[in-house]
């Protein structure tokens, strides 16, 4: 089933200059884009610089800033740490004929960038949902591009979302 619906996926690239260029966007530069974008929202919505730059008000107004940051940082070590351990190959390794439309190494398995964005994406939701909405969906435009580019096996990018679920979970109970 993996193998099946990465075929079906990846299949789509290579097809259309424009959804390629769509597919390199959100499977690369685009994580970083929206989680600076939405960190700036939620400091702006937060009030955090207004009022006085008292450095317990300022600690006070952005404790779920500062718990969403760290949970999109723990989701990033720990995909990386797991690569380490479980050593799974990417799909241009272990099918033949299979080009990418970008360039990556190392291991697959749990796919980072999916981590970072789930961690990121359910620590968001679980402080403010409209805006965690909007994270969630970009989460998932994210890994779909993943695969798309060749770079991941849906396992990864599934693997990379209860992932970074666990992380942003575990800091919420904190």
């Amino acid at each position: 089933m993996n193998n099946y619906l990465f075929t079906f996926l990846h299949s789509f690239a290579f097809k259309y200059n424009w959804l390629d260029s769509a597919v390199i966007f959100f499977a690369e530069p685009f994580i970083y884009i929206f989680i600076i974008a939405i960190i700036t929202i939620l400091v702006w919505q937060d009030k955090v610089l207004e009022d006085s730059f008292d450095l317990k008000s300022i600690y006070k107004k952005s404790r779920g800033i500062l718990t969403i940051t760290i949970a999109t940082i723990s989701g990033y070590i720990a995909a990386n740490l797991l690569k380490l351990l479980i050593h799974t190959d990417r799909p241009f390794v272990y099918l033949n004929n299979i080009h990418t439309l970008i360039s990556e190494s190392g291991y697959a398995f749990p796919s980072g960038h999916s981590a970072t964005i789930s961690a990121f994406a359910f620590a968001v939701f679980f402080k403010n949902r409209p805006i965690g909405f909007i994270c969630l969906v970009t989460m998932l435009l994210i890994g779909l591009s993943r695969v798309v580019a060749g770079v991941h096996f849906p396992v990864d990018i599934i693997g990379g979302y209860a992932l970074g679920f666990v992380v942003a979970y575990l800091l919420k109970r904190l």
